[in-house]
C-alpha cells in the first residue's frame, strides 16, 4: 500500500473510498445496499464511527468519517469490510441473483485460499485522505453528493436515496450523519 494513503492520525476525519474488486456493480440490489447501511449503523452505534457524509454507489462507497472512542478508524473499517464481505457472499448465495455464479466465481478468484473466506469483495485499502481544512471538507462533501448526478442516476444530489445529501437537505434518510462540520468538532 502506498505510504501516501494511510490513516496516520486516528483522531482525524478522513475522506474514504471503499471499492468492490474489479469495480463490479455489486450494489444494484436493494438487499445488498441495506446490508451496507445496516452495517454502517452498527459501526456508528457500537464502534464509535462518526459519519459526516456518504454515498453508496453501485461499485463503491464514499465516506467522510472519523472514530470516536476506543476503536481506531482503521480497525472499524477493517471489521466493517470483513463482516460485509461475508454477509454479501451469503446474500449473493441466498438472494434471487441472476449474476450469482459469475460473481461468486469472480470473488473466489480474487480471494486468497489461505484466508478463512476464499472470497474477496473489497479492494485493498480505503484511499484515505485526511480532512485538513474546512474548504477541503466542503469540496469532498460536494464530490460525494454529486457522484450520482455525474453518473446521471439523478438530477439533484438529494434525490439519491443512499446518500447523505438527503440528510443535508432535510429529507428522509436511511442513515444518520453528523451535520455539523468537522471544523466545529475540532477535527
Amino acid at each position: 500500500m502506498s505510504e501516501k494513503y494511510k490513516i496516520r492520525d486516528q483522531s482525524k476525519a478522513y475522506f474514504l473510498t471503499l471499492t468492490v474488486v474489479g469495480w463490479i456493480d455489486l450494489f444494484t440490489r436493494k438487499a445488498y445496499k441495506f446490508l451496507i447501511i445496516d452495517s454502517l449503523k452498527y459501526c456508528q452505534k457500537e464502534k464509535g464511527l462518526e459519519i459526516y457524509g456518504y454515498c453508496l454507489m453501485s461499485s463503491h462507497l464514499h465516506m467522510i468519517a472519523r472514530a470516536e472512542g476506543d476503536e481506531t478508524l482503521s480497525d472499524i473499517i477493517r471489521d466493517f469490510k470483513k463482516y460485509t464481505s461475508k454477509s454479501l457472499i451469503n446474500a449473493i448465495i441466498n438472494e434471487s441473483e441472476s449474476r450469482r455464479e459469475w460473481m461468486l466465481d469472480y470473488f473466489r478468484k480474487e480471494g486468497r485460499p489461505s484466508e478463512k473466506t476464499s472470497h474477496k469483495i473489497w479492494q485493498e485499502g480505503n484511499h484515505p485522505i485526511e480532512i485538513s481544512s474546512n474548504k477541503f471538507f466542503d469540496e469532498k462533501l460536494d464530490y460525494i453528493h454529486n457522484n450520482p448526478v455525474s453518473e446521471m442516476i439523478v438530477e439533484r444530489p438529494e434525490d439519491y436515496y443512499f446518500s447523505s445529501a438527503r440528510n443535508y437537505a432535510g429529507q428522509n434518510c436511511c442513515l444518520d450523519v453528523i451535520l455539523e462540520s468537522v471544523k466545529q468538532r475540532s477535527i
